[in-house]
């Protein structure tokens, strides 16, 4: 009964008393005394005018108006703690960060779009959100201290995380314009065979949806870049440095007018997603993950690839 107040904590009393019909049983399960009891029941009947309880030969027993009210008391007392609840949670979503941890790459994604759509929309909760590889995000969600992940799907998720699609994307190379590959409509990893190679740490795992075309090719890379800047590895390519194979949209290429992206042949696509834990009782990650279902409803994305 701690931290009610002397109104909700009678009406508590009445509703409890009417379910044990005994004083002292009330008392041991509200954590009161038989005497606070007696006077909080006593106190309602003389606020309200009527009589709720009458003892008979050592038994209690409701009054009419004590039935009658009881159903509205109780009524009274959910409203009461919903009322409480919502006010907790607004407060507790101002204080307490939503953490999400992603791909350098988001902001290529229509899921940033929908990342900063929510801070707009909820300017008093505050958003934390850290860069990592592929290989960390398989297991950040694990660690209990990230919310919400965004990544690259190849295999199926977990059941335990629940899984929302943002965006589609296919793979390309990227080839310097004056280069002969830069000619053609499409480039297998056949054709790449000797040709200086540029790639990305992320793409080198098993996790990638690029991981077979780098196993098929069987050669070392000459250059492998393990950073978080994408406009230093991009600089090299559009220097003439070498050949790479990436995601098309993991890249904004217009900056860099010598590099031409050639789609890749056998076709190769992933699934960029948010992913949460399927338990996670946070009222801030339930929040943001209802935002995204309802930013994603339109089925079409003018930027997907076909």
């Amino acid at each position: 009964m701690r931290g009610k107040t002397v109104e909700t904590r009678r009406l508590a009393v009445f509703v409890d008393l009417a379910e044990t019909l005994n004083y002292s049983r009330s008392a041991e399960r509200l954590f009161l005394s038989q005497s606070t009891i007696s006077k909080d029941i006593l106190a309602l009947e003389r606020d309200w005018q009527v009589k709720l309880v009458v003892r008979a030969h050592r038994q209690i027993h409701l009054t009419r108006a004590g039935r009658l009210i009881l159903p509205k008391v109780k009524r009274l007392l959910q409203q009461e703690t919903e009322l409480t609840q919502a006010i907790e949670h607004r407060f507790w979503q101002r204080e307490r960060p939503l953490v999400i941890q992603g791909l350098s790459s988001l902001p290529q994604y229509r899921a940033f779009r929908i990342l900063t759509a929510f801070t707009r929309r909820y300017p008093e909760i505050q958003v934390t959100f850290r860069e990592a590889s592929l290989d960390h995000l398989a297991h950040a969600l694990d660690q209990k201290n990230v919310d919400i992940v965004f990544t690259r799907l190849v295999a199926a998720t977990p059941p335990a995380y629940q899984t929302l699609v943002s965006d589609q994307d296919q793979a390309v190379v990227l080839v310097p314009k004056d280069h002969p590959l830069a000619q053609r409509s499409f480039v297998t990893p056949a054709m790449l065979q000797g040709e200086p190679l540029l790639v990305q740490r992320d793409t080198l795992s098993p996790r990638h949806p690029l991981y077979a075309v780098f196993q098929e090719l069987a050669t070392q890379p000459q250059l492998t870049y393990d950073g978080r800047r994408p406009e230093l590895f991009l600089a090299l390519l559009n220097q003439g440095a070498g050949v790479s194979v990436v995601m098309n949209r993991a890249f904004d290429g217009t900056a860099y007018p010598n590099i031409r992206a050639v789609p890749l042949r056998p076709r190769v696509t992933s699934r960029l997603a948010f992913l949460k834990q399927a338990d996670n009782p946070a009222a801030v990650v339930d929040l943001f993950w209802r935002f995204a279902e309802q930013a994603l409803q339109p089925a079409t994305d003018a930027h997907e690839t076909s």
